[in-house]
């Protein structure tokens, strides 16, 4: 199955924010999850339904789904290991999250 990795607009931000080696570590990251490799894990709690990809002391968080036999990863949020999880909650928690998997 062909896999297909799409970065919202939030994660691109994040991404041109980043001085040059976080960037390319990040940018190495994105394509290795494009091939199916990477260091992924699946979230506990009450963020079980998404994924993370851990890129030194970033994380992007991401969904998955299925569309004409195509696999799409989305993208939708990226930040540092110390504080995206704590984040990604409270987006939970107050609705907003729905916004940024759209």
């Amino acid at each position: 199955m062909k896999t297909r990795v799409v970065v919202s607009t939030n994660v691109k931000a994040f991404m041109t924010s980043l001085s040059p080696e976080p960037r390319r570590k990040l940018r190495r990251g994105l394509k290795e999850l494009a091939g199916g490799r990477g260091d992924v894990k699946q979230l506990d709690g009450s963020l079980a339904p998404f994924w993370r990809l851990r890129a030194s002391n970033i994380r992007i968080v991401f969904g998955q789904k299925t569309q004409a036999g195509e696999r799409i990863l989305f993208c939708f949020f990226a930040g540092y290991r110390a504080t995206v999880y704590s984040v990604l909650e409270q987006l939970l928690v107050s609705g907003l999250l729905e916004q940024l998997r759209d």
